[in-house]
């Protein structure tokens, strides 16, 4: 059997390949219609997701464990897949003020790969190896290898290096039996079905990429203490709109004036997790930035530190 024909076979076998006949004519119905039943399909993602919960869960678990102790969330993909642990990673640092090099997204081909294809990049698990290993990965890190078939040799070359480095390995695949996720600890398939265009598995399978990978930062994210409650206290407010954003996050969180609340930032240098501190702790900007350290960071517990200080 040629290389091409064994890989046909392959793909032959996955249901995000699939053929669907019942939608052989779909270029012939109205407009209205297509997007009807594109959006109904669309509809089916999040159930599809919710299977997973438990595997989703488990893994987040694990990864905040060991970025608690320092450690890196690196997504690896190809195409689509690569694009959205791109997106997701680049995310991070306005949403949650992690430095840029705490989340990365490797994408097969490199950041040009971002917006135009990369011939031949995907298919290569030795490219994968030399991204990861240009990042000095180490056991404290986290690779989240990401592919809709669930066989890209990038995404599962990615898995299979980490792994030589004791680093924690994630594969997330929408097909089930994927060589992606046996190739890692932690396994997530989320099988959404065949594509409305055959094989476009930018469609559902990247939907439910972009709804894991929130899951898995933001998740992560809530177990760091990035939040408080659900406010985003660690945002990085770099313009006007984020600004006043911050001043309303204070605000929610403590209740205080506006008075009070435009001191505390001042006092904590625009910081909005060490303001809310400043507000409902009772202390000053230099203390509020003190506890937090000695919380490693979690808010709900530099308030706890902040009421044992006071006496009682």
């Amino acid at each position: 059997m040629t290389a091409y024909a064994e890989l046909r076979a392959q793909l032959e076998t996955l249901t995000t390949e699939a053929f669907r006949p019942e939608l052989a004519d779909i270029d012939r119905l109205p407009t209205l219609e297509i997007a009807r039943l594109m959006n109904a399909e669309d509809a089916t993602v999040p159930a599809a997701v919710a299977a997973r919960l438990p595997e989703i869960a488990a893994a987040v678990d694990a990864i905040a464990a060991r970025m608690a102790r320092g450690g890196r969330l690196v997504y690896a993909g190809a195409g689509t897949a690569g694009r959205m642990g791109v997106l997701d990673a680049s995310e991070c640092p306005p949403t949650f003020n992690t430095d840029p090099g705490r989340v990365v997204g490797l994408i097969a081909g490199g950041p040009s790969a971002m917006v135009e294809a990369v011939e031949g990049a995907e298919d290569s698990r030795e490219l994968a190896a030399a991204d990861l290993a240009a990042l000095e990965l180490t056991a404290e890190d986290t690779v989240v290898g990401v592919s809709a078939s669930g066989r890209t040799p990038y995404a599962i070359g990615a898995v299979e290096f980490a792994r030589t480095r004791g680093a924690l390995t994630v594969g997330l695949s929408c097909n089930a039996g994927s060589a992606l996720a046996a190739a890692a600890e932690h396994g997530i398939e989320v099988v959404v079905g065949p594509e409305l265009i055959a094989g476009s598995t930018r469609l559902k399978a990247g939907t439910a990429q972009k709804l894991v990978l929130n899951l898995i930062s933001t998740v992560t994210m809530i177990r760091l203490g990035k939040t408080y409650g659900n406010l985003m206290v660690d945002m990085r407010s770099s313009n006007e709109k984020l600004r006043a954003r911050a001043r309303r996050i204070v605000a929610l969180a403590t209740g205080a004036p506006d008075a009070e609340i435009e001191a505390a930032l001042t006092a904590t240098g625009g910081e909005v997790k060490n303001a809310v501190l400043v507000v409902l702790g009772a202390v000053d900007g230099p203390r509020a930035a003190e506890l937090l350290a000695a919380a490693d960071g979690h808010l709900r517990a530099a308030l706890a530190l902040a009421a044992a200080d006071r006496p009682h």
